[in-house]
């Protein structure tokens, strides 16, 4: 019997694709591959207990996109569902870089239907003003940031 070896931490997000989310030949649109990022950076905080926009310490705090990409290998279809992996690929005071998997689970293994990639700001947002100005992290965040990120290193 093999032993296994420790598997670096990743989010699995998984989702199923709808009619809405295809063009006329039943292929995801690639504008939602981004949206699909987004659904699994926000679970990704959910299963810590945080949120994308929430109120820390009395600051407003958002996480707006300063950049993002994505390399598309095989079409996604109606009605298929995919499995998406989040990494951290970088913490930095004010930021953090994602990177992103996305596949599709057959009998023979995993197929890599696409590759992405976001780098989140953290901001604070002034919702009297709409006013946006980047922050440090907030130190609970960064805290279950940093673990997550350690664990890919195991």
């Amino acid at each position: 019997m093999s032993r296994l070896e420790p598997q670096p931490y990743c989010f699995e997000y998984r989702k199923t694709i709808e009619f809405s989310e295809t063009d006329m030949a039943g292929i995801v649109h690639f504008s939602n591959y981004y949206r699909y990022m987004e659904m699994a950076e926000h679970a990704f905080f959910r299963s810590f207990g945080k949120s994308v926009h929430e109120i820390i310490d009395g600051v407003s705090v958002g996480w707006p996109r300063v950049q993002a990409s994505c390399d598309f290998f095989k079409p996604i279809r109606f009605e298929e569902t995919i499995l998406i992996r989040l990494t951290i690929q970088e913490i930095r005071r004010r930021s953090v870089r994602y990177l992103y998997y996305f596949f599709k689970e057959t009998d023979e293994g995993e197929i890599l239907l696409a590759s992405g990639r976001i780098v989140a700001a953290c901001v604070q947002i002034n919702r009297d003003t709409g006013a946006i100005e980047s922050i440090a992290i907030p130190s609970a965040i960064d805290e279950k940031l940093q673990e997550a990120l350690a664990s890919q290193k195991l």
